[in-house]
């Protein structure tokens, strides 16, 4: 299957120079473009890509605005923020508004196409400036004297949750744990609901936060 692709960005030198890196995958391709969020958000309604890929800094509405927009009126789309800015703030602002990836513009060329397939895959994509916000952000709530969430999920639920953290896929939690795949599906339905959590991505924050993983 080719993932149709949603681009938006303010320059057209970026978007060519980025559609460039996409179209010479077999299996991802550009099928609209956009310049700002808005027009972004239009096109998406439009089109109806599986990924939109948004730049933070864009006229009427800027990516993460867009971002939010999207993943409420199109919650299978997956959303990956292109950007120039190695902020903590913007990446933060990101996930909350649903983005399962932060790529910079700087490493584009390198990181863009595994960013987009792990989308793809529902996993999260995070460049190394982006983990070391997590752990700060770890560290600053211990400093302020806040608790871990209390245990709330059996040791099976947090067996599979260590391993949907550190990327497997269902399958191959299934063929580890000898267990079928709906198994495995139920227990990540019930861990999203019981953490109070929506995807992937938040699983994985909370076994960082958890120490069930290393970040």
């Amino acid at each position: 299957m080719t993932t149709r692709i949603l681009l938006a960005d303010d320059h057209a030198l970026v978007r060519r120079g980025v559609r460039l890196i996409l179209d010479s995958e077999p299996d991802l391709t550009v099928v609209a473009e956009a310049g700002n969020g808005a027009e972004a958000i239009e096109m998406a309604r439009a089109e109806q890509p599986d990924l939109a890929i948004l730049d933070i800094a864009m006229p009427r509405l800027t990516g993460i605005q867009a971002a939010r927009e999207l993943t409420r009126i199109q919650p299978e789309l997956r959303v990956l923020i292109l950007t120039m800015y190695d902020n903590e703030q913007y990446f933060f602002e990101a996930l909350k508004a649903g983005a399962c990836g932060y790529v910079l513009k700087s490493v584009a060329d390198r990181d863009l196409v595994e960013a987009c397939r792990a989308a793809m895959r529902d996993e999260p994509f995070l460049y190394p400036g982006a983990v070391t916000a997590l752990i700060r952000n770890y560290l600053d709530r211990a400093r302020d004297g806040e608790s871990l969430p209390a245990r709330a999920i059996t040791d099976r639920e947090e067996e599979i949750l260590k391993l949907v953290a550190e990327g497997h896929t269902s399958r191959e939690i299934a063929d580890t744990l000898m267990i079928s795949v709906k198994t495995v599906e139920r227990h990540r339905t019930n861990l999203l609901h019981k953490l109070g959590l929506k995807d992937r991505l938040e699983l994985t924050r909370y076994a960082i936060r958890a120490g069930l993983i290393e970040p």
